[in-house]
Parts: C-alpha cells; structure tokens; sequence
C-alpha cells in the first residue's frame, strides 16, 4: 500500500492535471459559445486561459475597494477576549483609529498582564471591564458598565467584537466530553450569550456585530474536532443573525482568520506537551491499547511542529476587523489567511467531499 504523502502527491498531480484539461479544451469551448451568443469573436484557448488566471489574480491580489467609511469620533466598542492574541491588538488598534474601547478581559479581577497594560494608556477611551463570557452575571455587570459610561447610551453601543476562543487538539476518542462542552461554552455560547445581551444597544446604534470564527468553521480537520464544531456554529450563527438584524439596519460579519500561531501563542509546545499528557492519561484503557502509543506519539510531533507556523503579522486581522466595523458596507466575511490555505478553504468547500478527501487526508 503506497504511503499517505505519495497518495497526496499523486492525487494533487492528477487534479492538476485534470483543472488543466479543463481550462484548455472545456473553458474555450464554453467561452467561445458564450462570445457567439453575444456577438463577440471567438476567443483562442490562451486568451481564455490568460483570462481566467487574470481573474483568479485580480480576486485574491486586488486591493480591497472603498466602500465609504463612518467616523470612529463618539462611537464606542465592545471587544471581548481582550487578555491577549488578536482581542488585546484590536483593542488597542481600534483606541487608536479614534473609537472608544471597552475592552473585556477574563483576568482583570486577577490583575492580569493584558489587562494591566490596557489600564496604564490611562486613556478616557480605553475601559477595561471584567468579563468571562462563560459567566451570565458577569456579562449583564458588563452590560450595566457599557450602558452607564456611553456618552449617550441612547444613540446605543456601534460594535460588538465577539474575539474571546479557547483551542484545544485530540482525536475524537482521546477527546473527552467535558471538553467537547468546555471549548463550545467559551466559543459558542460565549459568543452567544455576549451577542444577546448587547443586541438592544447595538439595535439602537444600527451598528455592527463581528464574530471571530476560524477558517476551522468552513471546513473539518483532523484532531480539531472540539474547535471545529464550536466554529462552526459560530459560523452558523451569525448567517441566522445576519438575516434577523437586515431589517433594523445591523450588520453582521464573520472573521476567519488562518493560521496565525506564531503571532498570538496560542499553541506552544509547553501546551502541546500539557495537552498531550492529559489526552493519553484520560483516554480508556481499549482506546489506548487499540491506538497504541507509536499513534498517539506521532499525531503529538505533528501538533508540536504546528507550535512555530503561521503567519507572524496581525495585521490581516486587525485589517479585516477594522473594514468590518467602519465600512459602510461591510463583508459577509472576511479571511485573513495564507493563499494555500484559503485555496484549500475554496477546495473543501466547494468540490465533492471524494476529491478534496483524497487531496488532503
């Protein structure tokens, strides 16, 4: 049986080759059927091969058009997960670009490292407010907070940013369910519960709800169970608000960004080993013994070679959030994300599961 890089390599081989037989006899003849009915001359095969990859460059490379802007001068924020990773950056990036920034971050009451350095800019638009977004009082305390220090809590709040996530890894039966429910609380319904609570002021502002998904909420991967599925109702989520909030003028946008853990620590290699641990010591006695530890030792590597990947810039992020929240006609979504990866998105996506299985599993 021929190893699983060969059959990867062979098989993005021949979809290569197939795309290309596509574009050279099937897209001309297509093309050519198309000029004629409207009028055009028959375009040749390089023109048309040309043509498209012109497109497919002027949709990925193309800076992205000015779609009118809002001022950021007497609108306020909302950003959850302001701690550190990208909350912390757009926290600040926002305050600078002129909004007023209530940042919320879990350790506040614990005199976390974030939360302190937010507090020293010893701004008047820089409000740090405790809020684990897991924690019902907390989030209504965060409510009453926001309300009580609007310049005009009339006009409401202009944006959410549901920011807050946590990330974990495992096989499905090396994953226990306490924490299918831990990663889903914090993502999910964290992201739900912040969004309700706020939605009246955000309604009344005709403003904007962001939510930080993850290129994980488009498509499955292996050992990302617990993280995916909570994405993915995210994902699910905010198309559903999106359709409720066009009839009271609230966008809502979804942020997917790619690999970035070099730029936010989310994974180290300390966490992998942590992690590690834990999986093989709560994992039962027959799932340890039918996978074996030369399994398991071989999917930790991986997930520790992951530790030093990814893009080092936030800026992507801080980018699409920023377009997203002062556009006038903001994205759907947004996808901040290395070409492979939004490529192997678009694959997974959008071709039958028996291709994109074959090109990448």
């Amino acid at each position: 049986m021929a190893s699983l890089p060969l059959v990867r390599v062979v098989a993005l081989v021949a979809f290569s080759v197939f795309l290309t037989l596509i574009l050279g006899f099937g897209l001309p003849a297509a093309l050519n059927f198309v000029a004629r009915l409207c009028g055009f001359p028959e375009a040749s095969v390089t023109e048309c091969v040309v043509g498209v990859y012109l497109l497919f460059v002027l949709y990925v490379a193309m800076p992205r058009l000015p779609r009118g802007s809002i001022k950021a001068e007497g609108k306020a924020v909302l950003i959850t997960g302001c701690d550190c990773g990208f909350g912390h950056s757009i926290a600040k990036h926002l305050h600078n670009r002129g909004f007023t920034v209530f940042a919320g971050c879990l350790l506040k009451d614990k005199g976390g490292e974030g939360a302190l350095e937010l507090e020293k800019m010893h701004s008047d638009r820089m409000k740090v407010v405790q809020l684990d977004v897991c924690d019902e009082e907390q989030v209504s305390r965060a409510v009453e907070f926001v309300r009580s220090n609007l310049e005009d809590p009339e006009k409401g709040l202009w944006a959410v940013v549901n920011n807050a996530g946590i990330s974990t890894f495992g096989e499905v039966e090396f994953t226990t369910m306490e924490t299918y429910k831990q990663v889903s609380e914090v993502n999910l319904w964290g992201t739900i519960r912040v969004t309700k609570a706020f939605l009246p002021l955000i309604r009344r502002a005709r403003g904007r709800v962001v939510n930080v998904a993850s290129m994980y909420g488009r498509m499955g991967n292996a050992l990302r169970s617990p993280y995916c599925v909570s994405k993915f109702g995210v994902e699910a989520f905010s198309d559903c608000l999106r359709y409720e909030m066009k009839a009271w003028g609230v966008k809502v946008s979804v942020i997917e960004p790619g690999n970035f853990i070099v730029a936010t620590g989310i994974l180290t290699r300390d966490i992998v080993g942590a992690t590690a641990e834990k999986l093989w010591k709560e994992a039962p006695p027959d799932v340890q013994k039918d996978y074996g530890k030369t399994h398991f030792d071989q999917y930790m590597a991986l997930m520790r070679s992951y530790c030093n990947s990814g893009q080092k810039d936030m800026a992507p992020v801080l980018d699409d959030v920023t377009d997203a929240i002062e556009s006038k006609r903001p994205y759907t979504r947004y996808s901040p994300m290395e070409p492979h990866w939004w490529i192997r998105m678009q694959v997974m996506t959008h071709l039958p599961g028996a291709i994109s299985d074959r090109l990448y599993f």
